[in-house]
């Protein structure tokens, strides 16, 4: 107990202690050298009475021997020494004086038996280096005594108080995407596995460079294409993800129960694209699909009408263009229902052009209040709502971009047991803003057409998904999990995701997704996952100073496993996050804190044996301008005939549509 009484006894021990130390170390220099105190006339009768007394113990009896006894009585009384502490006191410093004092108090007996000379010029040399020798091991003991013995950690970050297990088994099963990494448990480094169940959702975020596509994307590619998926993949950057995806198609083909095709839609350049039109009549089942269609590609096109959903200048246009996409349908069994052929007819005068809608019963609902504004002359109006869709659309009106969407090389079908497929989108990121709509369209027609059952397990692997209008995700993550759908996102941040989708539809996106990988990632999103992993019991250190000593405590609280400061601060390849599991293959430990390892020279050595991506036809601008138009002239014909039998049928002129006057 530290009371005053204990430490004033504790004192009284070690200055005893330290006072026989120097006694024994007097009568030992007295003794050593008693000529030279003889010869200078420093001698009594009485204390050589008691230096005889004193050699013939048996402890005195050698020169090492007493000085070692003084050493040890002073050793003992330097471990009572206290003080304050003090941050300071250089702990070189204090061995420096320590074991100075060491070598001249233990070798300052060669002054007395190596020298010669004057005895008392001796005496008082060895005497002076062995009393300095005794002074230095005193002052450095006191040193020593007054350094804080126990620092603080020296992990300023507090990265091994972080860790906390994660899970080391490899869970593999006909749908998972299995990543290996190593991870860091109390500072020593462990393998671990991210096991992926994809098919409850799988979204990756992370900023440029933290490793998205090479770390995670393409391993999904690998494992699935390995597994007998069919697949859709979008290749925002065009051709990293198609070529990867060829390759394996390439090598594992084979193994499929049928074999699958492999096409790509690519808008630059239709020599590298198979042709495929995404409004195919045969994929309109009811004119909810034409909606759809029609509401995709005008949002596509304009992402800031996604959160103006419902506002009459944006439901226009939309019920503009369902009108025409529905009418194609309708026109001779869907011969010329194709986009192109859609854009085209809206380039119609609107007064043939209401007249030809008009003879179709099915979009009278929608055309109806286009045509009361055109009677009553409200054309501004009209102008407005028309326009709106007329200019968005007038930037897919390229050749190339007619000839892909005006062709029928495959249908969207990719998890046909009797066809399968695997079919890659090629973005360009220079072309976002018109590629992307059109992308989207693809995307969306198949994800609804593939999500049926009785189907083969498919893939769908969107790289940067916010670049693509993608309504209806939380429905396909719902229920295709039971159509044996895996959906595996990517994007940069939450913030592209708000901006594009609005608030309300990015938080859908993230929470649906039961498996969530985060790389370098800051502000909402990093709060978020950090949230979402949770607290751990965590060790707290703390330090104390004061005149009576150092005081050191410690506790144990909860704070968060990964704060939103290390998430910000990731390394490339090293992610964060949760995955979900399956009820045959429980996970204890969902969470997660590792860098996911790759054999970059494998890899590499791999993408330099990669077959080019062939050409599916050899084809000329001419060719392609042929195309773009005959599909004008198929609209003009088509409206050309259509006015033809209005006109020569009696009583149908009240069909014609003309101005109120």
């Amino acid at each position: 107990m530290k009371t005053g009484e204990n430490e004033q006894g504790l004192r009284q021990v070690m200055d005893l202690t330290r006072g026989i130390a120097i006694v024994v170390l007097v009568i030992h220099c007295y003794y050593e050298c008693y000529a030279a105190f003889h010869a200078g006339g420093w001698v009594y009768p009485i204390t050589d009475r008691l230096l005889r007394n004193i050699i013939r113990i048996p402890f005195f009896s050698g020169f090492m021997k007493t000085k070692l006894i003084a050493l040890a009585f002073l050793l003992l009384s330097l471990l009572g020494v206290s003080g304050k502490k003090n941050e300071n006191i250089r702990l070189k410093t204090a061995l420096g004086y320590f074991f100075s004092g060491i070598i001249l108090y233990l070798s300052s007996g060669f002054i007395l038996y190596y020298f010669k000379g004057d005895i008392k010029v001796i005496a008082a040399i060895y005497i002076s280096v062995t009393g300095l020798g005794f002074i230095f091991i005193i002052t450095g003991g006191g040193l020593l005594s007054r350094i804080i013995k126990s620092k603080l950690k020296t992990d300023v970050f507090n990265k091994d108080n972080e860790t906390f297990p994660q899970e080391e088994r490899l869970l593999m099963n006909e749908y998972s995407i299995n990543l290996p990494a190593v991870y860091n448990l109390k500072g020593k480094q462990r393998r671990s596995w991210i096991n992926i169940y994809p098919v409850r959702g799988f979204l990756v975020i992370g900023s440029p460079g933290s490793g998205k596509s090479y770390f995670v994307i393409e391993h999904a590619i690998r494992q699935h294409i390995e597994k007998g998926f069919s697949m859709l993949v979008y290749d925002y950057k065009y051709d990293d993800l198609t070529k990867l995806a060829y390759n394996y198609y390439l090598k594992y083909r084979n193994k499929y129960k049928v074999k699958p095709g492999f096409y790509a839609i690519n808008l630059d350049n239709p020599a590298y694209s198979d042709c495929c039109n995404p409004i195919h009549h045969s994929l309109l089942k009811d004119i909810t699909d034409a909606i759809e269609a029609a509401r995709i590609i005008l949002l596509g096109l304009n992402k800031s009408w996604l959160r103006k959903q419902g506002e009459f200048f944006v439901e226009s246009p939309i019920n503009f263009l369902t009108a025409l996409i529905w009418y194609l349908k309708k026109y001779e069994n869907g011969k010329y229902c194709s986009l192109p052929h859609a854009i085209e007819l809206m380039q119609t005068p609107v007064d043939k052009l209401f007249t030809v809608l008009q003879t179709e019963p099915e979009i009278s609902a929608f055309i109806n209040p286009f045509i009361s504004a055109y009677k009553s002359d409200s054309m501004e109006q009209l102008e407005g709502q028309l326009d709106a869709a007329k200019i968005s659309l007038a930037r897919l009106s390229a050749p190339n971009m007619y000839y892909v969407l005006s062709g029928n090389d495959f249908t969207l079908d990719i998890n046909n047991p009797e066809a399968p497929k695997i079919v890659c989108l090629a973005g360009n990121p220079q072309k976002q803003g018109t590629f992307g709509a059109v992308l989207s369209l693809y995307m969306t027609r198949l994800s609804k057409i593939i999500n049926q059952p009785g189907k083969l397990k498919s893939s769908l692997i969107i790289d940067e998904f916010t670049t693509l209008t993608f309504l209806g995700l939380d429905t396909l993550v719902a229920t295709g999990r039971s159509n044996k759908i895996a959906t595996t996102l990517a994007i940069q941040d939450a913030s592209q995701l708000k901006l594009n989708y609005g608030r309300e539809q990015a938080e859908v996106v993230i929470n649906i997704c039961g498996n969530i990988m985060v790389g370098q990632a800051a502000g909402d999103i990093a709060k978020q996952v950090s949230e979402r992993l949770g607290k751990i019991l965590q060790e707290k250190e703390s330090l104390s100073i004061n005149d009576n000593g150092t005081s050191i405590s410690r506790s144990k609280q909860l704070e968060y496993a990964v704060p939103v400061s290390t998430i910000a601060t990731l390394s490339s390849g090293e992610f964060v996050g949760i995955v979900a599991d399956t009820p045959d293959q429980p996970v204890e430990l969902k969470a997660f804190h590792c860098k996911v390892q790759n054999d970059h020279e494998q890899l590499a050595q791999e993408r330099a044996t990669f077959s080019s991506l062939p050409i599916v036809r050899k084809i000329n601008q001419e060719e392609v301008d042929k195309v773009y138009r005959q599909i004008k002239e198929d609209v003009s014909q088509l409206v050309e005939k259509v006015m033809d039998q209005i006109m020569s049928e009696p009583g149908a002129e009240y069909i014609l549509i003309r101005k109120s006057k």
